[in-house]
């Protein structure tokens, strides 16, 4: 879907329900309990319009069992907030909402951020942010409200989060240790100690707008090798190429932990 810059697109419903029919599900399967109070993701998505929200994208999980009522995620996205750096980086803050009908899920927000310039979507450190996490015995409109109202009033942090990473120079040594750590999340530490990888390779810019060795920068490139894959690596005698993040658990926990990661290396 083609993005305009000053007002995105949003989903119809039938886009939603051709990419993401489980969002549709009026009551939970019959392996919830009688506790169980449904929460429907298509009423959140109306609720989320009325506070300005639009849907730019949906994904659901595959199940093997109990289609149409399996965990899926929306990404909400406000074109009236947009965050517009100095140096020209355009930033679109995002909410992503998590949620299944099967009872194996909690209803989920964590909030995101787009990055206009390569397309990478980050998602952000519960500290900066209000998260909101409940489980399946009730949804109520006006905490939906307070939550969304308190994560807009922290965007301020978040910009000062991104002007502090932009300020922060990092030395060879740290952007190898920041490469080194982001590997091991994705392939764990006993993995990584099998594989062998050209880390000034790995660190380069793909674009000029990621050049140099400020941590936002450095952050960005190991974020975007990371999720998309775009590398190689030696296991054993075989080069292998990384595949790219296609689940989006997968893809939200590393995103997640990336940034938390970058945060180690900028001084408070």
């Amino acid at each position: 879907m083609p993005l305009n810059i000053s007002n995105q697109t949003f989903l119809t419903t039938e886009e939603i329900k051709t990419k993401a029919n489980s969002i549709f599900a009026k009551k939970g399967s019959d392996t919830t309990s009688e506790k169980y109070s449904h929460i429907p993701t298509f009423k959140v998505i109306e609720d989320m319009s009325k506070l300005g929200w639009g849907v730019i994208d949906v994904k659901q999980v595959r199940a093997r069992k109990g289609e149409g009522f399996q965990k899926h995620l929306v990404v909400f996205r406000n074109n009236d907030l947009v965050i517009n750096g100095s140096d020209g980086d355009t930033v679109f803050p995002q909410i992503l909402l998590t949620n299944s009908s099967d009872g194996k899920n909690a209803f989920t927000f964590r909030a995101g951020l787009f990055r206009l310039v390569c397309e990478n979507g980050l998602v952000i450190s519960t500290q900066d942010f209000a998260n909101m996490k409940i489980r399946h015995f009730g949804y109520d409109f006006s905490e939906l409200q307070k939550t969304i109202t308190a994560m807009v009033e922290r965007l301020p942090l978040t910009v000062e989060s991104m002007n502090r990473f932009k300020q922060t120079q990092l030395t060879e040594n740290q952007i190898k240790s920041f490469a080194k750590k982001a590997l091991e999340i994705r392939f764990g530490k006993d993995e990584i100690k099998r594989i062998k990888i050209n880390f000034n390779e790995f660190t380069q810019p793909v674009r000029t707008q990621d050049e140099g060795n400020n941590l936002w920068s450095v952050f960005n490139r190991v974020q975007e090798r990371i999720i998309s894959g775009d590398f190689k690596y030696q296991f054993g005698v075989k080069e292998r190429k990384a595949r790219r993040i296609k689940n989006f658990n997968q893809d939200v926990a590393l995103n997640s932990k990336l940034y938390e990661l970058a945060t180690e290396y900028c001084p408070a």
